[in-house]
């Protein structure tokens, strides 16, 4: 399968200024301020394939969001390639915006006060889209999205579920073959949620490439086939969802309820560890080469008596939890 975006070395570099917080250090910064560079994406490269779903994780701060600004065009890089079907983002902008889409979750294309119906007319304009076109791919999205009421409201009056459905037809109206997406279920419910991954996949499965940031796992276990995690501005893992999920090897989820709660974060038994911990429901990562399940059974046991107990694959949560604390020991 081709690539689709192909990025090399990319870097991005901002520019801030550093002072104490005493007086004389405010006067002094009236005069001469010392310059500090921070690096939030630090030479990177990864590539897409056409008609791939890609899903970017990583903490607050990681650098998903600025790579994802770079490859929309928003933000020029401080070095790097990017090559999107093509085009570089910043020396072809205007014939690029044509053929991308691009969501962001606390970032709205709707106008507040009138209804959204009136802003696909102005994107209609804007992209120059024939009218039986844009005709035929409005009712296609309203239809998949079952908008056909709440396109004629105002936007003020529409609940956020029935928002961001309106934010995903606007930014596919004009048909782009790649789309990007930052959080794009932020704040909604488990029904929205299910409802716009069942968009995605529709989409997805017409041709369109996305390429989704998120700090929700579900929206990358549910959508995903290939995951790229950043931490600190690197790339610290990228490849297969099933690869990702042999990351911590020989392992399992284990998950109990209890009696009474416990504090397990006392328990330093090697191979086992508290992912999550909700009422008397508890979560366990299990490293099954070092403790049998006989063993881990036993040694829960001596803490609360168990009422309930299940046995899964490891949770998205304790894998990429491993990445992020073995890539910031490794750094130290």
């Amino acid at each position: 399968m081709d690539n689709i975006i192909q990025v090399e070395n990319l870097t991005k570099e901002y520019i801030t200024h550093e002072r104490g917080s005493l007086l004389k250090d405010t006067i002094a910064s009236l005069f001469s301020r010392k310059k500090v560079i921070v690096r939030a994406v630090d030479n990177i490269s990864f590539s897409i394939p056409a008609g791939s779903i890609v899903g970017m994780l990583g903490p607050n701060g990681a650098g998903k969001s600025t790579t994802i600004k770079m490859l929309t065009g928003i933000l020029t890089p401080t070095a790097g390639r990017i090559d999107v079907m093509g085009y570089d983002p910043q020396k072809h902008r205007t014939r690029y915006v044509s053929q991308i889409g691009a969501m962001f979750g606390q970032k709205s294309q709707l106008i507040w006060d009138i209804p959204a119906m009136d802003s696909f007319m102005m994107n209609k304009a804007i992209y120059n889209i024939e009218s039986g076109q844009y005709q035929s791919r409005l009712d296609m999205l309203v239809s998949l999205l079952n908008a056909q009421e709440i396109i004629k409201k105002p936007v003020r009056v529409l609940s956020l579920g029935e928002r961001m459905k309106c934010e995903f037809i606007i930014a596919l109206l004009h048909s782009p073959k790649v789309v990007f997406l930052d959080e794009p279920t932020i704040g909604l419910d488990v029904i929205a949620k299910e409802s716009i991954r069942g968009f995605i996949r529709d989409m997805n499965a017409q041709g369109v490439t996305f390429i989704l940031t998120t700090h929700d796992l579900g929206d990358i276990e549910s959508l995903a086939l290939s995951t790229i995690i950043i931490d600190k501005g690197r790339i610290v893992f990228q490849g297969a969802l099933s690869d990702l999920k042999r990351y911590l090897g020989n392992t399992k989820s284990v998950t109990i309820t209890v009696q009474n709660q416990a504090d397990f974060h006392l328990l330093h038994s090697p191979g086992l560890s508290l992912v999550s911990a909700d009422g008397n429901n508890y979560v366990f990562n299990v490293d099954l080469d070092i403790m049998s399940m006989g063993e881990v059974i036993n040694s829960l046991g001596e803490y609360a008596q168990i009422l309930d107990i299940s046995i899964a694959e490891p949770r998205m949560e304790a894998i990429v939890r491993a990445i992020y604390l073995h890539e910031r020991m490794s750094g130290i």
